[in-house]
């Protein structure tokens, strides 16, 4: 008697089929439909029915059916069903459900609902031929399809004609594919009739699991926002012995802090107490959610400042998706300097032992940065800043990371000056990030500025942002400003700066054409004792070939003489092929005969493998009209090593 009162509050409904039961109506396609089909006709009178098949006609149409089934033939084995029911009867239990499933599984329309609509003439007809397993597919097929209107139609076709199936069989499929189409009511007008049937008929296997009832009393609270509503739901759940867990107390919550009970709210977090919830943060959570959409800030900052004060901080923590809650609700009803005073409140109450990224600043400003605010984030920032208040260095982060990811290095350049100012100091990975967002978008004085701020900052490490500059510098063909930085951060102890650097510089002016400038990073280098190496010469030599001035070639071949001779003792010049080759092509162009037979000596002194067509090739090209006569008569010199160079190549023959 007590369950039947608890239950009387429940909206009697009329559950009739969706579907008609006539054969004919299988294939129409108002079946899937949301529009409540035509009445079905007067039933068939079983006795005359029976008469239009004898018994072997039914036994030929049942094994053309069960053939069909075997060799996959879908419309033969439906057209065997069709002459079967047609004539008021149904085939074997196993060859039914066999059917059905057949159908089901057929992952189409069509098939979906002939599995669907023989579902439904057997509920009604024969209800003791279908395995429940059977029923379980076809709903799994509608969820798969995402049908929700037909997949009621069933539930409520086996309600009206009391085939009771265990809840857990179909209720979880229910609650997805209500999930998918928003089809609350509909949900829930079957769960109030599932938990009347649990009740009433006594069918323990009927009553809805707790997950079930979160489902009812989440759309009450969320979508009906209706207290009378949600407080049936958990009338229903006491009758039928299912506590209630933190999820079902967050729901409640959030309505009655939607509806500004706070005698109800009070009693609840009793309850949560007496039930011995370890963990109060989804209650506390929802709470907020409630205030936030009703506008009632002043409680939302209640709600968070109490929850420091009153939980343990070991378990007491809001999620992101919390402080964008809050974050939203206070850029919609209120302002910046709410949410700044908000932090300052809350620092004042958080223990020292606070970790940063359990903090409510961090919370806050790390959602706002996630909502793509990162402006507003700074704004905050920068207003508690103009109170007095303090923020941790964790707090900036999240806005910097931010800004290198899009590209606004202006800013964060910005950011890390007001970070310095306060006296904190950024670590090497941070800076690293920053620059290299700098380089990929070539703000290059951010780059400048922010690496002078981490040498100012004195940290150890600076190998890779020097790196990530110089690499950036190159690929953005920039030498001027690589001679200009290697520069200034040249005698820094902390960066070792080699050979190599320097060669980057001179190679990359050398390309552009820029012969002074590299000839003048060349002599910085050697003022400065870094002592070239063959790559810098071969950079010198290409730049110089490549503007025809071959007498600055000589010059360098006069030094590489020196080099050559101590390079074993100091590391200097590796007198190669490729630099071989180089001095010979330009000192042929160039008509430097002596020298190009003194760099011969040299390479067959140090067994180097000269491939003469090379030079032929450029003599021929330059020098083609130059007579051994003409040259005795100026300078006999160049003429012996004019004759020298011809012997060598094999020109005289």
């Amino acid at each position: 008697m007590l369950s039947r009162i608890a239950l009387s509050s429940f909206r009697r409904r009329r559950y009739t089929s969706e579907a008609g039961t006539e054969v004919y109506s299988f294939l129409k396609s108002s079946i899937f439909s949301v529009k409540r089909t035509p009445p079905a006709p007067a039933p068939v009178d079983q006795k005359s029915a029976t008469r239009l098949l004898n018994h072997d006609q039914a036994t030929h149409l049942e094994s053309t059916l069960e053939k069909s089934l075997l060799v996959n033939e879908t419309d033969e084995a439906w057209k065997s069903f069709k002459s079967l029911t047609s004539n008021s009867a149904l085939p074997s239990k196993p060859l039914t459900n066999s059917l059905i499933t057949h159908l089901a599984s057929a992952a189409d329309t069509l098939n979906l609902k002939r599995a669907f609509a023989s579902v439904i003439y057997c509920v009604e007809k024969g209800p003791a031929l279908l395995d429940f397993d059977t029923v379980r597919m076809v709903l799994k097929s509608m969820v798969r399809a995402n049908t929700a209107a037909p997949a009621f139609a069933l539930i409520k076709c086996m309600f009206k004609n009391r085939y009771f199936m265990p809840f857990g069989l179909w209720g979880d499929l229910l609650i997805e594919v209500s999930r998918k189409n928003v089809s609350f009511c509909s949900f829930l007008e079957l769960f109030e009739e599932t938990c009347r049937v649990a009740v009433d008929e006594k069918l323990v296997f009927m009553k809805p699991d707790l997950d079930a009832c979160n489902v009812a009393l989440e759309g009450c609270c969320r979508e009906l926002e209706s207290i009378r509503d949600a407080e049936r739901v958990i009338e229903t759940m006491s009758v039928l012995n299912i506590k209630p867990d933190e999820f079902s107390f967050g729901f409640l919550g959030y309505l009655y802090a939607l509806k500004g009970h706070t005698m109800k709210i009070n009693e609840l977090k009793g309850l949560i107490k007496g039930f011995g919830f370890s963990n109060s943060s989804l209650f506390y959570s929802s709470l907020i959610g409630g205030y936030v959409k009703s506008g009632n800030l002043k409680s939302v900052s209640a709600t968070i400042l109490s929850c420091l004060k009153e939980e343990n901080e070991e378990v007491m923590h809001f999620s992101r998706e919390t402080f964008c809650e809050v974050i939203n609700g206070f850029l919609k009803h209120g302002s910046v300097k709410d949410l700044a005073d908000l932090i300052i409140e809350a620092q004042k109450l958080e223990p020292p032992s606070t970790v940063v990224e359990r903090s409510i600043g961090f919370g806050i400003i790390d959602s706002c940065v996630s909502l793509g605010l990162s402006d507003k984030a700074h704004s905050i920032v920068d207003e508690m800043v103009a109170q007095g208040s303090t923020m941790g260095l964790g707090v900036y982060l999240p806005i910097l990371k931010a800004y290198c990811k899009e590209h606004r290095t202006a800013e964060a350049t910005q950011l890390v000056m007001e970070i310095s100012n306060s006296g904190m100091h950024l670590s090497a990975e941070s800076f690293d990030s920053l620059i290299d967002a700098a380089m990929t978008s070539q703000d290059f004085q951010s780059a400048f500025t922010l690496f002078r701020d981490m040498r100012e900052a004195r940290v150890p490490e600076l190998k890779g942002s020097y790196l990530t500059i110089m690499t950036g510098l190159m690929a953005s063909h920039r030498p001027e400003l690589m001679a200009a930085f290697l520069d200034e951060i040249v005698e820094d102890p902390r960066i070792e700066v080699k050979t190599h650097d320097w060669n980057s510089i001179i190679h990359a002016f050398c390309k552009a054409g820029r012969l002074e400038d590299a000839r003048r990073t060349f002599r910085r280098m050697v003022f400065l004792q870094y002592e070239p190496n063959d790559q810098t010469y071969l950079s010198l030599i290409n730049g110089y070939v490549t503007a025809e001035k071959y007498f600055s070639v000589l010059m360098h071949w006069n030094e590489v003489k020196r080099r050559i001779s101590t390079a074993e003792k100091e590391g200097g010049v590796k007198f190669d092929h490729a630099l071989v080759d180089a001095f010979l092509y330009a000192l042929v162009k160039g008509g430097y005969f002596d020298a190009v037979m003194q760099v011969v000596e040299k390479s067959q002194e140090m067994k180097i493998f000269v491939d003469k067509w090379r030079y032929k090739q450029a003599f021929m090209e330059t020098h083609k009209k130059l007579k051994v006569s003409k040259m005795r008569k100026r300078n006999f010199r160049k003429m012996e090593a004019l004759i020298a160079f011809k012997n060598w190549a094999g020109l005289n023959a």
